[in-house]
């Protein structure tokens, strides 16, 4: 039973044994083909056979193709030896560019797509035997100068082809439009012709003159960039109609116009036309301006507070209510130069129209473009959009009221001289421009210092000394308007010009809202700037140093000698530039800045300036 039990055993060893054997043979086999390589050979477009860096026994093999720099097609093909002795069946390219997949074909042939590829050639025999070979391709080749303008050359031939092209397309759609334009307007005008040979057929002679002349009238229209009109309607008007005393109605209701009249007077705004109970008028027109947005929303206020005075008088809580829509945008007008045949129409015209008709009982209702530029000013609500044809939908909003700051009492009801400086401020973008133009238009050609620059130079330096010196917004209103009319006096007279530049300033800031308060105030800077300068106040100290400001700048030299080039064409001084620089040099020894503002900014400057004229006259003695 022992022996049975034995040799039992024994045969299990034996077979043990066996496999182990077995599979020891099979792990070495398998091992031995993971590691097997194959021999490869690369070809460039099948005419070139390359050999490899490295020894073709490795694992992997590199071909460098520097020597082929117009070669892009690759073939890499096993060895025909390997095939027959491996008895190899199938094979696989992995890293070609394409789908890896086992095939009988074993050679592969792709396009190089990146300097450098690697490539996995992969084979098996019919014994399932496993080969594998990585092949590195290096395209190591050098783009010289030639290359690279070559390739700038075409890039910018692109660019100028697509540039081209789009002009030839833009040219073409033009010339489209313009044939379009031009067929449409001899329509419109054989139609006008046709119209005109109707109209005086069937039409009075007088009537048929008036119309003509309306018609040349718009012909003659100018275009406003920016231009805020205003209608009103007497709500509830025809209903009052009915029950009141008629001839009373109207008495009433042109009253009411009447006091229209001299707000939209009182804030520069231009009456269009009013038509039964509604009113209509424009700001920025004829005289353009950048006011006329917060200046209209201000007119509709005081129509309101009328209204409701008036409502208060009657006793009548249901007539006399007022509607108020606002729209800034632009407009044409005939420009006629005769206010009370002024007219207008465009599209914001018909908005405006529009945002009364579409508006609340006794507000005012505006367009979100008039929002933005009044916005700082008012309190607004948002209340919804209204469609309108070709704009899709514009914003509207309510006017609420004053902000609290900008108001007395903080109650939004009234504006405060908070309020009337921030207009100001805005306002004076108009006077700035006109009185520049002035300048460019009248100031004699032989000024050379006194001239437009030297204007821009104080009314930029006075608000940069003003804001180092922390003076308030009035303040510097009052200081820049100042330095804006300061020589506004040569436009008339070369001598005390300070007092013909009072005279200029007296005859227009009134038409720009000033007090006779700051008029008086802005005169008596104005003749603060006569030399030798003697200020008192702070702001008579900072447009003198303003004034003078040149002596301490970096462009002394050209300036100074613009001053001596027209003092000597006037006959001022003498003709000699020697004798000019001893006279410098006692007036910039005589002269101080005031300000400490200006003293930090100049005073080191103007002393170097001195120094190298005195060194200039010493070198000339």
């Amino acid at each position: 039973m022992a022996t049975k039990n034995n040799t039992g055993i024994n045969i299990i060893m034996c077979m043990a044994l066996s496999a182990g054997m077995i599979l020891s043979a099979w792990s070495a086999k398998a091992q031995a083909a993971r590691n097997g390589t194959l021999d490869v050979s690369v070809a460039v477009e099948e005419k070139v056979l390359l050999s490899p860096d490295k020894d073709s026994d490795s694992e992997k093999v590199e071909y460098n193709l520097t020597e082929h720099t117009g070669t892009k097609r690759i073939t890499i093909s096993v060895s025909p030896d390997d095939v027959t002795r491996l008895m190899l069946s199938e094979f696989c390219f992995d890293g070609t560019g394409q789908e890896p997949i086992w095939s009988t074909k074993s050679s592969a042939t792709f396009t190089l797509t990146s300097r450098k590829t690697v490539v996995v050639v992969k084979a098996r025999s019919d014994g399932d035997l496993f080969y594998q070979t990585t092949v590195k391709l290096t395209d190591g080749r050098s783009y010289g100068f030639i290359d690279f303008v070559i390739a700038i050359l075409i890039a910018i031939a692109a660019v100028c082809a697509i540039y081209f092209w789009s002009r030839l397309k833009i040219l073409r759609t033009t010339l489209s439009l313009e044939h379009e334009i031009t067929d449409r307007t001899n329509e419109l005008q054989a139609q006008k012709m046709k119209y005109e040979e109707l109209a005086a057929n069937y039409m009075p002679k007088e009537e048929f003159e008036k119309l003509k002349e309306k018609s040349k009238d718009k012909e003659k229209a100018t275009r406003y960039k920016m231009v805020t009109v205003l209608f009103s309607d007497v709500h509830g008007f025809s209903n009052i109609s009915k029950t009141e005393n008629a001839e009373q109605l109207i008495d009433d209701l042109d009253r009411f116009f009447f006091h229209f009249d001299e707000v939209v007077k009182k804030f520069h705004i231009e009456k269009i036309k009013s038509i039964g109970d509604i009113y209509m008028c424009a700001g920025g027109i004829p005289q353009k301006n950048h006011t006329n947005p917060i200046e209209v929303v201000l007119a509709a206020f005081e129509m309101y507070q009328y209204m409701q005075t008036m409502k208060l008088q009657y006793g009548n809580e249901q007539g006399w209510n007022l509607r108020i829509g606002i729209h800034t945008g632009p407009v044409f007008c005939n420009n006629t130069g005769n206010k009370k045949k002024l007219e207008i129409w465009g599209d914001t015209v018909n908005i405006a129209s529009r945002m009364e008709a579409s508006g609340q009982i006794n507000k005012v209702n505006i367009t979100g473009m008039t929002y933005e530029l009044v916005k700082e000013y008012f309190v607004c609500q948002y209340w919804g959009k209204m469609p309108v044809k070709y704009k899709g939908e514009i914003d509207m909003y309510l006017i609420e009221g004053f902000r609290p700051h900008l108001s007395e009492g903080g109650l939004g009801v009234k504006p405060n001289q908070a309020f009337q400086t921030r207009l100001g401020i805005v306002r004076f973008d108009d006077i700035e421009e006109f009185v520049l133009n002035m300048l460019e238009e009248k100031l004699p050609k032989n000024l050379y210092y006194h001239n437009l620059k030297h204007t821009i130079d104080v009314t930029t330096q006075v608000e940069i000394i003003g804001r180092h010196e922390g003076i308030s917004d009035e303040e510097m209103l009052l200081l820049k308007t100042a330095a804006l009319f300061h020589d506004t006096g040569f436009t008339r007279t070369y001598k005390d010009h300070e007092e013909a530049g009072v005279e200029i300033a007296r005859e227009y800031l009134p038409k720009y809202d000033y007090t006779p308060e700051q008029i008086d105030f802005i005169c008596n800077l104005i003749m603060k700037t006569k030399l030798p300068p003697k200020p008192v106040t702070l702001l008579e100290q900072i447009i003198c140093d303003a004034d003078l400001d040149y002596l301490g700048r970096a462009d002394f030299i050209p300036v100074s000698g613009n001053l001596y080039r027209e003092l000597r064409e006037r006959g001022a001084i003498e003709d000699d530039i020697d004798k000019w620089n001893l006279m410098q040099i006692k007036f910039i020894e005589g002269h101080q800045y005031f300000t400490n503002s200006a003293k930090q900014m100049r005073d080191v400057n103007k002393n170097n300036q001195l120094e190298a004229i005195r060194r200039l006259v010493e070198k000339n003695n």
